[in-house]
């Protein structure tokens, strides 16, 4: 996909990401396409259905991407966010991973789900859209009038230093092999699909329910799209392509002038779908006057999932509007939002970030943050369940015994009892 300006080229890619995502809105409202669902069916009820069509939507994506960067028709290498980074935020991916899976729980959902909510007639979201948004833009911006960030106060000298610098892109086709990664990652992907799909369609429920099989074919195939679009976009300069990035490194020898330049330029290289920095970009386009310099795949993508739920709800005449129920529900969401905000950055990612796009690079980090983000969320539905059947119980008392029903302590240590 070359262009002949670079207008033309990032405007592509703007309609391109608004595009799907409006497919993804649609879908995940349709088919009702939920991971923290997914594992609110999974811990509560055993009902793997939908954590079945979330893995479903991984295998699509994993496949895709290996094979595509095996024929080498594309490459997700520097990707934004770099999720094949030489260095292992391992604590990271895992502290934010857990504080997102806590935060998604008391806010109703993840970051996309926020974004179907709102398209659905949820107010509830719409606060935490703004709350995750703001919290997720001073991780990374410095606060007004200072140097200081959200991230460098609370984290950075303690946290940073734990990271592990691998001196290679740390998926996992460099570090096995770094002489062959691209085929090391193929036999990689090939035998995990083969595992996933195994488990995904044995059970003949998930065989039965198109809405699960729909909505994990075509998400995975929406953040393949995404990738092969984003890592494809050139811009002929006299006969020599220029990518996005490319071309704006090199702006002022290939441009006339400032006009049309971009705020930043790494939200212009190869990506996929993700919707926590997204949401930061968005609260930055708002903050920032609505400039145009500030449109990017994030806000796009912002734009098009709320709008695809908008006409999905409209169409299957499902739009309600929901307030809060109490004054609880409202701190619940408004906790979970800021976690949310500081997990997702933290993480590099949510559950579509990390959960779908990351591990579709077989990147160390995302297998991390999804692991934080599962457990971080099933802790606080037992957690929850047990302080609703015990009102008089301590938390200690309820997460000792949760974490003895997810197997992490000995059944000789639990407090309460399952009613």
């Amino acid at each position: 996909m070359t262009f002949e300006s670079f207008a033309e080229a990032q405007n592509f890619l703007l309609w391109a990401a608004f595009g799907l995502a409006f497919i993804i809105g649609l879908v995940a409202n349709k088919t009702n396409f939920c991971t923290m669902g997914a594992v609110s069916d999974m811990v509560n009820m055993g009902d793997y259905s939908r954590f079945r069509a979330w893995l479903l939507a991984i295998t699509v994506a994993l496949v895709g991407v290996v094979v595509l960067e095996y024929l080498g028709v594309m490459s997700v290498d520097g990707s934004f966010p770099p999720y094949r980074a030489s260095q292992i935020i391992w604590a990271e991916n895992l502290l934010g991973g857990i504080l997102f899976g806590v935060g998604m729980t008391l806010a109703s959902g993840c970051g996309n789900k926020t974004l179907v909510r709102i398209g659905g007639g949820n107010i509830k979201s719409l606060m935490v859209l703004v709350v995750l948004g703001l919290f997720a833009f001073y991780m990374t911006n410095p606060f007004p009038g200072s140097d200081k960030t959200l991230f460098s106060v609370l984290f950075y000298d303690w946290i940073r230093p734990l990271a592990v610098d691998t001196g290679r892109p740390s998926d996992l086709g460099n570090l096995i092999n770094p002489d062959a990664p691209e085929l090391t990652r193929l036999i990689i992907g090939g035998v995990a699909a083969v595992i996933l799909l195994w488990v995904i369609f044995k059970d003949h429920d998930f065989r039965s329910s198109r809405d699960n099989i729909l909505g994990g074919l075509i998400i995975g195939l929406v953040i393949l799209a995404a990738w092969y679009i984003s890592a494809n976009i050139q811009v002929d300069v006299e006969g020599e392509p220029y990518s996005l990035t490319g071309y704006y490194e090199e702006w002022d020898m290939l441009a006339d002038d400032e006009s049309g330049k971009p705020a930043m330029g790494r939200p212009l290289a190869t990506q996929s779908f993700t919707f926590v920095n997204p949401s930061a970009q968005f609260v930055g386009f708002n903050l920032g006057g609505y400039k145009v310099s500030l449109l990017s795949f994030g806000v796009m993508a912002v734009f098009g999932v709320i709008l695809g739920s908008l006409f999905w709800a409209l169409l299957s005449r499902n739009f309600r509007i929901e307030w809060f129920a109490s004054v609880r529900d409202f701190f619940n969401h408004l906790i979970g939002a800021v976690l949310m905000g500081i997990g997702g950055t933290l993480a590099l990612g949510c559950t579509f970030g990390q959960g779908i796009t990351g591990l579709s690079t077989l990147a160390v980090g995302s297998f991390l943050a999804f692991g934080g983000i599962v457990f971080g969320s099933a802790l606080t539905m037992k957690i929850q369940y047990y302080t609703m059947l015990y009102e008089d119980a301590s938390f200690l008392d309820a997460l000792i015994t949760s974490l003895v029903e997810l197997k992490l302590l000995p059944k000789s240590l639990r407090r309460l009892e399952q009613l």
